[in-house]
């Protein structure tokens, strides 16, 4: 039988923090912690607990990453301003958005975040743009369209915004439009209108998924852009809005939202022809934000409305990735 030494070829470490890239089966002693903890592989994916938001607010955006998040804007009693950046551990305070508001889109990274549209509550929508360069916000180009409960998709300089709510004429879109980080112009359009539904990719390789379309209260209906038109992709097995998602068009994840009568925790894979289910949030959430840039199978989820408002964060690790987990006695 093999030894530990043997197969890795030195004695457990000692260490006073978590190395930042172990190798699958290394086992190392945190004498900050004081715990003995080993690398592994998850047998099926699973959402853990993260640090929880300095404030908790639903109808937010997000950009970045798990391990480089950024949270912005929202709604409590009042849409909120402000911006939280998270390390993968824990969220510290941001520079605030020029324009408050909740029900918004967000994309890019945490140092190149881009916040779209949005509204001060239920009759007054905004078609403002700001631009993050990890300190503050700046105004960019004004959408065409003055929206909100709408998708974003890209980067700050390759972005997309899709669908949401329009007050004048009160209605749902189906518009698209692309930001070159300066300005937005006319995409194809959706082909059925909806709002609070979920997006992520890119701009030439966008997905919509979920949603309120007129009249109906929830869709399950999937879209795929490919930089001039949508068509359809695969349906999620539960139709359902106020969702939220990350990933790329051909791997992507839906989580949260609100099934018709009921808030949800479900979460749904994509592999760019069909959804699965995977394990659930650890809690019902709708309205709540996301890290879109990050990929299918490190995600990152917080805030929303269970109800009531909350504070959390949550961290998705897909089947099959490693993960460092302490060493008990059970």
């Amino acid at each position: 039988m093999s030894t530990y030494y043997q197969i890795f070829g030195g004695k457990i470490n000692v260490i006073s923090s978590d190395p930042t890239d172990p190798i699958e089966g290394q086992v190392f002693y945190n004498t900050t912690s004081e715990v003995l903890k080993y690398r592994a592989a998850t047998a099926a994916g699973a959402w853990a607990s993260g640090g929880n938001l300095g404030t908790a607010r639903y109808s937010l955006a997000g950009a970045g990453t798990q391990t480089v998040g950024l949270a912005f804007g929202g709604f409590i009693s009042s849409s909120q301003n402000s911006t939280e950046e998270y390390d993968g551990t824990s969220w510290t305070s941001g520079g605030n958005l020029g324009t408050a508001r909740g029900f918004l889109a967000g994309c890019g990274t945490q140092t190149s975040g881009l916040a779209i549209g949005g509204g001060f509550g239920s009759v007054t929508v905004t078609n403002a743009t700001e631009e993050y360069n990890g300190t503050s916000w700046t105004a960019g180009g004004n959408l065409a369209t003055s929206r909100m409960q709408l998708a974003g998709a890209g980067t700050q300089t390759s972005a997309l915004g899709f669908g949401g709510y329009v007050v004048s004429p009160n209605t749902k879109t189906a518009a698209t439009e692309e930001y070159d980080g300066t300005s937005w112009t006319s995409g194809g359009s959706l082909a059925a209108a909806r709002s609070t539904l979920g997006g992520t990719g890119t701009q030439t390789a966008a997905l919509a998924f979920g949603g309120s379309p007129p009249p109906g209260p929830a869709t399950g209906a999937s879209e795929e852009y490919d930089g001039t038109s949508w068509t359809s992709g695969g349906t999620m097995g539960t139709a359902r809005s106020q969702l939220a998602g990350t990933g790329t068009q051909t791997s992507a994840l839906a989580f949260g939202g609100e099934i018709p009568g009921s808030v949800s925790a479900l979460t749904e894979a994509y592999n760019g022809t069909s959804w699965s289910n995977e394990t659930s949030l650890p809690a019902v959430k709708r309205y709540l934000g996301s890290a879109n840039a990050s990929p299918q199978t490190s995600a990152l989820a917080f805030g929303g409305q269970g109800p009531p408002n909350t504070a959390t964060t949550e961290e998705f690790t897909g089947a099959g990735d490693p993960v460092t987990r302490t060493v008990t006695g059970s």
